[in-house]
């Protein structure tokens, strides 16, 4: 990741994407890159992120890192493991978009960071630091009872710095280079502890934006495109705010407890 930093970032740009110069980005004073399929901010529809061509091939060098891979596949086990039902909602809504997508007449269709069996999340950060320090924040555009994976990279001490907090469960985890988690990074808010001089801290995390559950539900339609159709009838629009403020709980009943779903 310190390499492909060095052919992403130059000079100037270097300094200001990390917050050294100029004002500081909301997550903290990193420099910062979303790799894979969005949905909003004005998008008719999810697609890949657009980025230049040369650095297009910096991220196909880092999805192909088998270090990366086994994080990945690591990370997706994990998941398989403390929520089959969550993980499962994930992965088949992924591979509904990617079977619409397919049908789709258009020059660039969906591409994936890792093959299916390594992860089941349409997106990816890296977090190129140098010294990824996170100040407090929520990840708003992810699914609000899903779950981010974040690992941690970098060269520090884990006992004096780097620490994960979470602030509304008033929990700080001592959290070393190689330690993943999953967490719904969209309620819980969170950040990390500074690190020593000389020291470095990078991170990897994954997710899904909210906004692609939303397509998929929608049966690949925005919520404006269904509201202005002149085929929705009133009936419909009151269903639908009926199926939306039992979202929440259709969510939670994903989780598992140690002794069954939760109820």
């Amino acid at each position: 990741m310190e390499a492909a930093a060095k052919e992403i970032y130059t000079g100037p740009k270097w300094r200001r994407k990390a917050g050294l110069d100029g004002p500081i980005p909301r997550r903290g004073s990193h420099a910062a890159k979303h790799v894979g399929v969005a949905m909003g901010g004005g998008q008719r529809y999810p697609q890949n992120l657009a980025h230049a061509a040369r650095n297009l091939l910096v991220f196909a060098r880092l999805f192909g890192l088998k270090s990366l891979q086994r994080i990945a596949g690591w990370t997706n086990v994990l998941f398989m493991a403390f929520a089959p039902d969550l993980h499962e909602y994930y992965r088949a809504t992924y591979a509904a978009l990617c079977d619409w997508d397919r049908l789709q007449q258009r020059a660039k269709h969906i591409r994936r960071n890792f093959p299916e069996r390594y992860s089941v999340f349409t997106t990816a950060t890296y977090n190129f630091g140098p010294v990824t320090v996170t100040l407090p924040h929520i990840d708003f555009g992810n699914l609000a009872w899903g779950w981010c994976a974040v690992t941690a990279l970098g060269n520090f001490n884990p006992d004096r710095g780097g620490h994960l907090v979470l602030w509304d469960l008033k929990l700080v985890i001592r959290f070393p280079p190689g330690s993943t988690i999953l967490l719904p990074s969209a309620i819980l808010r969170h950040s990390n502890l500074n690190i020593g001089p000389n020291e470095t801290r990078s991170s990897f995390t994954q997710f899904t934006p909210a906004g692609i559950f939303r397509w998929v539900y929608n049966d690949f339609r925005t919520d404006k495109d269904i509201n202005a159709a002149k085929s929705t009838t009133q009936a419909e629009r009151e269903q639908r705010k009926q199926d939306r403020a039992h979202r929440w709980q259709e969510g939670i009943r994903m989780h598992r407890k140690w002794d069954g779903p939760v109820q």
